[in-house]
């Protein structure tokens, strides 16, 4: 089981490395304005077709997203 920190930290850097905004990311995702800096700050959790969303954009596997091994 991973712990939501490692999810929004993981959030946070890959967006990062993407050299992209909470801003640009959320309307990607389709939702508010705030919405990835709600799941970053802990305030919303993502749901899983969030997660796999995030992945896609990410070009990452949902476990490396979710930090599971």
């Amino acid at each position: 089981m991973t712990d939501l920190t490692t999810l929004r930290k993981n959030i946070c850097a890959y967006r990062k490395l993407l050299n992209t905004t909470q801003e640009e990311l959320s309307y990607k995702l389709g939702g508010s304005k705030n919405l990835v800096s709600n799941y970053e700050n802990g305030i919303s959790t993502p749901d899983i077709l969030t997660l796999i969303k995030l992945a896609d954009i990410f070009d990452i596997t949902l476990d490396a997203l979710v930090g599971r091994e």
